[in-house]
Protein backbone atom coordinates (compact mmCIF):
# COMPACT_ATOMS: atom_id res chain seq x y z
CA UNK A 1 0.00 0.00 0.00
CA UNK A 2 2.84 2.32 0.77
CA UNK A 3 4.15 1.93 -2.76
CA UNK A 4 0.65 2.48 -4.18
CA UNK A 5 0.32 5.76 -2.32
CA UNK A 6 3.67 6.92 -3.61
CA UNK A 7 2.69 5.96 -7.15
CA UNK A 8 -0.57 7.92 -6.98
CA UNK A 9 1.23 10.94 -5.59
CA UNK A 10 3.86 10.67 -8.27
CA UNK A 11 1.18 10.45 -10.94
CA UNK A 12 -0.53 13.58 -9.64
CA UNK A 13 2.75 15.46 -9.65
CA UNK A 14 3.49 14.26 -13.17
CA UNK A 15 0.06 15.36 -14.37
CA UNK A 16 0.52 18.81 -12.84
CA UNK A 17 3.95 19.11 -14.41
CA UNK A 18 2.49 18.19 -17.80
CA UNK A 19 0.10 21.18 -17.71
CA UNK A 20 1.91 24.09 -19.39
CA UNK A 21 2.27 27.24 -17.32
CA UNK A 22 -0.01 30.05 -18.43
CA UNK A 23 2.08 32.46 -20.47
CA UNK A 24 1.97 36.03 -19.24
CA UNK A 25 0.40 38.40 -21.75
CA UNK A 26 2.72 41.30 -22.50
CA UNK A 27 0.61 44.30 -23.46
CA UNK A 28 2.40 46.75 -25.76
CA UNK A 29 1.00 50.28 -26.04
CA UNK A 30 1.27 52.11 -29.36
CA UNK A 31 -0.26 54.87 -31.47
CA UNK A 32 -1.17 55.01 -35.19
CA UNK A 33 2.37 55.87 -36.27
CA UNK A 34 4.01 54.29 -39.34
CA UNK A 35 7.26 53.67 -37.52
CA UNK A 36 5.51 51.20 -35.24
CA UNK A 37 4.42 49.21 -38.30
CA UNK A 38 6.52 46.08 -37.68
CA UNK A 39 4.59 45.51 -34.45
CA UNK A 40 1.36 45.09 -36.42
CA UNK A 41 3.14 42.85 -38.91
CA UNK A 42 4.55 40.72 -36.08
CA UNK A 43 1.04 40.33 -34.68
CA UNK A 44 -0.61 39.60 -38.04
CA UNK A 45 2.03 37.10 -39.18
CA UNK A 46 2.33 35.32 -35.84
CA UNK A 47 5.96 36.30 -35.23
CA UNK A 48 5.36 37.00 -31.54
CA UNK A 49 3.94 33.50 -31.05
CA UNK A 50 6.82 31.97 -33.01
CA UNK A 51 9.19 33.57 -30.52
CA UNK A 52 7.21 32.28 -27.53
CA UNK A 53 5.75 35.65 -26.55
CA UNK A 54 2.07 36.19 -25.79
CA UNK A 55 1.92 39.83 -26.93
CA UNK A 56 -1.16 42.01 -27.26
CA UNK A 57 -1.08 45.40 -28.99
CA UNK A 58 -3.11 48.14 -27.28
CA UNK A 59 -3.88 51.26 -29.32
CA UNK A 60 -3.96 54.80 -27.93
CA UNK A 61 -4.45 58.29 -29.37
CA UNK A 62 -2.53 60.36 -26.83
CA UNK A 63 0.93 60.07 -25.29
CA UNK A 64 -0.52 60.91 -21.88
CA UNK A 65 -2.92 57.97 -22.07
CA UNK A 66 -0.08 55.56 -22.79
CA UNK A 67 1.87 57.00 -19.85
CA UNK A 68 -1.14 56.52 -17.57
CA UNK A 69 -1.65 52.93 -18.78
CA UNK A 70 1.99 52.12 -18.12
CA UNK A 71 1.88 53.64 -14.64
CA UNK A 72 -1.27 51.68 -13.77
CA UNK A 73 0.11 48.39 -15.12
CA UNK A 74 -2.49 48.15 -17.89
CA UNK A 75 0.40 47.85 -20.35
CA UNK A 76 3.91 46.58 -19.66
CA UNK A 77 5.80 47.80 -22.73
CA UNK A 78 5.38 51.08 -24.56
CA UNK A 79 6.27 52.37 -28.00
CA UNK A 80 7.53 55.83 -27.18
CA UNK A 81 9.47 58.69 -28.67
CA UNK A 82 12.96 59.23 -27.32
CA UNK A 83 11.95 62.60 -25.91
CA UNK A 84 9.01 60.85 -24.23
CA UNK A 85 11.41 58.65 -22.26
CA UNK A 86 13.28 61.75 -21.09
CA UNK A 87 9.99 63.39 -20.09
CA UNK A 88 8.80 60.33 -18.18
CA UNK A 89 12.08 60.01 -16.33
CA UNK A 90 11.65 63.63 -15.26
CA UNK A 91 8.17 62.68 -14.05
CA UNK A 92 9.71 60.10 -11.75
CA UNK A 93 9.08 57.02 -13.94
CA UNK A 94 12.05 54.65 -14.09
CA UNK A 95 11.58 54.01 -17.82
CA UNK A 96 14.27 52.64 -20.11
CA UNK A 97 14.40 51.88 -23.82
CA UNK A 98 15.51 48.38 -24.80
CA UNK A 99 15.34 48.63 -28.61
CA UNK A 100 15.41 51.33 -31.28
CA UNK A 101 12.34 51.21 -33.52
CA UNK A 102 12.52 54.01 -36.05
CA UNK A 103 13.75 57.45 -36.98
CA UNK A 104 11.83 60.09 -38.89
CA UNK A 105 13.14 62.18 -41.77
CA UNK A 106 10.20 63.77 -43.58
CA UNK A 107 7.49 61.88 -41.68
CA UNK A 108 7.32 64.52 -38.93
CA UNK A 109 6.87 68.06 -40.13
CA UNK A 110 5.69 71.62 -39.60
CA UNK A 111 2.91 72.48 -42.06
CA UNK A 112 1.51 75.82 -43.15
CA UNK A 113 -0.76 77.48 -45.69
CA UNK A 114 0.36 79.46 -48.72
CA UNK A 115 0.75 82.78 -46.87
CA UNK A 116 3.60 81.50 -44.70
CA UNK A 117 6.85 80.65 -46.45
CA UNK A 118 9.36 80.05 -43.65
CA UNK A 119 9.68 79.29 -39.95
CA UNK A 120 10.72 82.90 -39.39
CA UNK A 121 7.27 83.98 -40.55
CA UNK A 122 5.33 82.04 -37.92
CA UNK A 123 6.15 84.54 -35.18
CA UNK A 124 2.90 85.54 -33.50
CA UNK A 125 0.93 82.90 -35.43
CA UNK A 126 -1.34 80.15 -34.04
CA UNK A 127 0.61 76.88 -34.02
CA UNK A 128 -1.16 73.58 -33.33
CA UNK A 129 0.87 70.72 -31.83
CA UNK A 130 0.61 67.95 -29.25
CA UNK A 131 2.27 69.05 -26.03
CA UNK A 132 4.93 66.66 -24.72
CA UNK A 133 4.98 64.64 -27.94
CA UNK A 134 7.40 64.55 -30.87
CA UNK A 135 5.62 67.53 -32.43
CA UNK A 136 6.48 69.56 -29.33
CA UNK A 137 10.15 68.68 -29.74
CA UNK A 138 10.18 69.43 -33.47
CA UNK A 139 8.56 72.87 -33.24
CA UNK A 140 10.88 73.87 -30.40
CA UNK A 141 13.91 72.75 -32.37
CA UNK A 142 12.72 74.57 -35.51
CA UNK A 143 12.08 77.79 -33.58
CA UNK A 144 15.41 77.54 -31.78
CA UNK A 145 17.22 77.04 -35.10
CA UNK A 146 15.63 80.27 -36.30
CA UNK A 147 16.42 82.38 -33.24
CA UNK A 148 13.01 82.06 -31.55
CA UNK A 149 11.32 80.17 -28.74
CA UNK A 150 7.83 78.79 -28.21
CA UNK A 151 6.97 82.08 -26.50
CA UNK A 152 7.20 83.77 -29.91
CA UNK A 153 4.12 81.92 -31.20
CA UNK A 154 0.57 81.32 -29.95
CA UNK A 155 0.64 77.67 -28.97
CA UNK A 156 -2.56 75.70 -29.57
CA UNK A 157 -2.40 72.34 -27.73
CA UNK A 158 -4.06 69.61 -29.80
CA UNK A 159 -3.35 65.97 -30.55
CA UNK A 160 -1.32 65.18 -33.66
CA UNK A 161 -4.18 63.47 -35.48
CA UNK A 162 -6.25 66.68 -35.32
CA UNK A 163 -3.53 69.27 -35.90
CA UNK A 164 -3.65 68.95 -39.68
CA UNK A 165 -7.44 69.17 -39.65
CA UNK A 166 -7.23 72.39 -37.64
CA UNK A 167 -4.92 73.85 -40.29
CA UNK A 168 -7.17 72.78 -43.15
CA UNK A 169 -10.20 74.27 -41.39
CA UNK A 170 -8.38 77.57 -40.92
CA UNK A 171 -8.48 77.44 -37.12
CA UNK A 172 -4.68 77.71 -36.91
CA UNK A 173 -1.92 79.09 -39.12
CA UNK A 174 0.57 76.26 -38.60
CA UNK A 175 0.28 72.59 -37.68
CA UNK A 176 2.95 70.21 -36.42
CA UNK A 177 2.12 66.56 -36.99
CA UNK A 178 3.33 63.27 -38.42
CA UNK A 179 2.38 60.78 -41.10
CA UNK A 180 -0.16 59.77 -42.27
CA UNK A 181 -1.65 63.11 -41.22
CA UNK A 182 0.94 65.08 -43.18
CA UNK A 183 0.00 63.42 -46.46
CA UNK A 184 -3.70 63.83 -45.67
CA UNK A 185 -3.22 67.57 -45.19
CA UNK A 186 -1.05 68.01 -48.28
CA UNK A 187 -3.65 66.12 -50.33
CA UNK A 188 -6.04 69.02 -49.75
CA UNK A 189 -4.25 71.02 -52.44
CA UNK A 190 -1.23 73.18 -53.27
CA UNK A 191 -2.11 75.74 -50.62
CA UNK A 192 -0.57 73.51 -47.95
CA UNK A 193 3.12 72.75 -47.69
CA UNK A 194 5.93 71.52 -45.45
CA UNK A 195 7.87 74.35 -43.81
CA UNK A 196 10.26 72.19 -41.81
CA UNK A 197 10.83 68.46 -41.31
CA UNK A 198 12.61 66.18 -38.86
CA UNK A 199 15.21 65.53 -41.54
CA UNK A 200 16.79 68.84 -40.63
CA UNK A 201 18.19 67.10 -37.54
CA UNK A 202 18.71 63.34 -38.10
CA UNK A 203 17.77 61.32 -35.03
CA UNK A 204 15.80 64.14 -33.44
CA UNK A 205 12.50 62.33 -33.89
CA UNK A 206 13.00 58.66 -33.04
CA UNK A 207 11.16 55.95 -31.16
CA UNK A 208 12.13 53.12 -28.86
CA UNK A 209 10.40 50.19 -27.22
CA UNK A 210 10.60 50.81 -23.49
CA UNK A 211 9.52 49.43 -20.13
CA UNK A 212 10.07 50.19 -16.49
CA UNK A 213 13.38 48.92 -15.16
CA UNK A 214 11.71 46.44 -12.77
CA UNK A 215 9.85 44.83 -15.68
CA UNK A 216 12.95 44.70 -17.88
CA UNK A 217 14.96 43.01 -15.14
CA UNK A 218 12.35 40.30 -14.58
CA UNK A 219 11.39 39.63 -18.21
CA UNK A 220 14.57 39.34 -20.24
CA UNK A 221 13.42 36.28 -22.21
CA UNK A 222 10.14 37.95 -23.17
CA UNK A 223 11.97 41.09 -24.31
CA UNK A 224 14.35 38.96 -26.35
CA UNK A 225 11.32 37.38 -28.03
CA UNK A 226 9.82 40.79 -28.80
CA UNK A 227 13.10 41.96 -30.31
CA UNK A 228 13.35 38.83 -32.47
CA UNK A 229 9.73 39.23 -33.62
CA UNK A 230 10.35 42.89 -34.49
CA UNK A 231 13.40 41.94 -36.54
CA UNK A 232 11.43 39.24 -38.35
CA UNK A 233 8.77 41.81 -39.19
CA UNK A 234 11.30 44.33 -40.56
CA UNK A 235 12.88 41.62 -42.72
CA UNK A 236 9.42 40.51 -43.90
CA UNK A 237 8.41 44.07 -44.79
CA UNK A 238 11.54 44.64 -46.85
CA UNK A 239 11.00 41.38 -48.74
CA UNK A 240 7.23 41.87 -49.08
CA UNK A 241 6.60 45.64 -49.26
CA UNK A 242 3.08 45.36 -50.66
CA UNK A 243 1.76 42.81 -48.16
CA UNK A 244 3.60 44.29 -45.21
CA UNK A 245 2.70 47.82 -46.26
CA UNK A 246 -0.98 46.96 -46.42
CA UNK A 247 -0.92 45.58 -42.87
CA UNK A 248 0.57 48.85 -41.63
CA UNK A 249 -1.64 51.07 -43.78
CA UNK A 250 -4.75 49.30 -42.51
CA UNK A 251 -3.57 49.62 -38.91
CA UNK A 252 -3.02 53.39 -39.13
CA UNK A 253 -6.05 53.98 -41.35
CA UNK A 254 -4.13 55.27 -44.35
CA UNK A 255 -4.88 54.61 -48.06
CA UNK A 256 -2.01 52.70 -49.70
CA UNK A 257 -1.20 55.58 -52.06
CA UNK A 258 -0.69 57.97 -49.13
CA UNK A 259 1.06 55.28 -47.11
CA UNK A 260 3.76 54.73 -49.73
CA UNK A 261 4.59 58.43 -49.89
CA UNK A 262 4.53 58.80 -46.13
CA UNK A 263 6.57 55.67 -45.40
CA UNK A 264 9.44 56.95 -47.52
CA UNK A 265 10.13 59.40 -44.70
CA UNK A 266 10.61 56.72 -42.04
CA UNK A 267 13.71 54.65 -41.27
CA UNK A 268 13.10 51.34 -39.52
CA UNK A 269 15.85 49.59 -37.58
CA UNK A 270 16.53 45.88 -37.94
CA UNK A 271 18.50 43.98 -35.30
CA UNK A 272 21.86 44.63 -36.97
CA UNK A 273 20.98 48.29 -37.51
CA UNK A 274 20.00 48.57 -33.86
CA UNK A 275 23.36 47.28 -32.76
CA UNK A 276 25.16 49.73 -35.04
CA UNK A 277 23.09 52.79 -34.09
CA UNK A 278 23.21 51.96 -30.39
CA UNK A 279 26.97 51.69 -30.50
CA UNK A 280 27.21 55.36 -29.56
CA UNK A 281 25.65 57.58 -32.23
CA UNK A 282 22.15 57.37 -30.81
CA UNK A 283 23.35 57.95 -27.25
CA UNK A 284 24.95 61.21 -28.38
CA UNK A 285 21.70 62.35 -29.99
CA UNK A 286 19.86 61.69 -26.72
CA UNK A 287 21.99 64.41 -25.13
CA UNK A 288 21.04 66.88 -27.87
CA UNK A 289 17.34 66.08 -27.47
CA UNK A 290 17.51 66.60 -23.71
CA UNK A 291 19.12 70.01 -24.09
CA UNK A 292 16.43 71.18 -26.52
CA UNK A 293 13.72 70.00 -24.15
CA UNK A 294 15.33 71.71 -21.17
CA UNK A 295 15.75 75.00 -23.02
CA UNK A 296 12.06 74.93 -23.97
CA UNK A 297 10.75 73.85 -20.55
CA UNK A 298 13.35 74.36 -17.81
CA UNK A 299 10.74 73.95 -15.07
CA UNK A 300 9.73 70.50 -16.32
CA UNK A 301 13.03 69.06 -17.57
CA UNK A 302 15.45 69.21 -14.68
CA UNK A 303 17.21 65.89 -15.27
CA UNK A 304 19.09 65.19 -18.49
CA UNK A 305 19.76 61.44 -18.63
CA UNK A 306 22.61 60.25 -20.77
CA UNK A 307 21.95 57.75 -23.53
CA UNK A 308 23.45 54.98 -21.43
CA UNK A 309 21.30 55.88 -18.42
CA UNK A 310 18.02 55.70 -20.35
CA UNK A 311 18.80 52.49 -22.22
CA UNK A 312 19.01 48.85 -21.11
CA UNK A 313 20.48 46.88 -24.00
CA UNK A 314 20.93 43.57 -22.18
CA UNK A 315 18.20 41.78 -24.13
CA UNK A 316 19.26 43.32 -27.44
CA UNK A 317 22.86 42.24 -26.99
CA UNK A 318 21.74 38.74 -25.96
CA UNK A 319 19.75 38.39 -29.19
CA UNK A 320 22.59 39.82 -31.26
CA UNK A 321 25.12 37.56 -29.56
CA UNK A 322 27.18 40.46 -28.32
Amino acid sequence: MKFAKLTLAGTAIALLAAVPAQAETIKIGLQPWLGYGPLWIAEAKGFFKEQGVDAALVNFSYDQDIAAALASGNIQVTSIATNGVILQRNNGVDLKGFMLMDGSTTADAVLAGKSIKSIAEIKGKKVAFEVGATSDLLINYALNANGMTIKDVEAVPINASDAGLALIAGRVDVAVTYEPYISAALAQGPDFKILYSAGEKPGLISDVLAAQTSFITGHQKELEGIIKAWNEAVVFLRANPEEGGKIIADAVGSPMEEFKTAFAGVQLYSLDENVKALGGDFQATVGDIGKIMQEAKPDEIKVLPTGDEMLDLTALHAVAGK
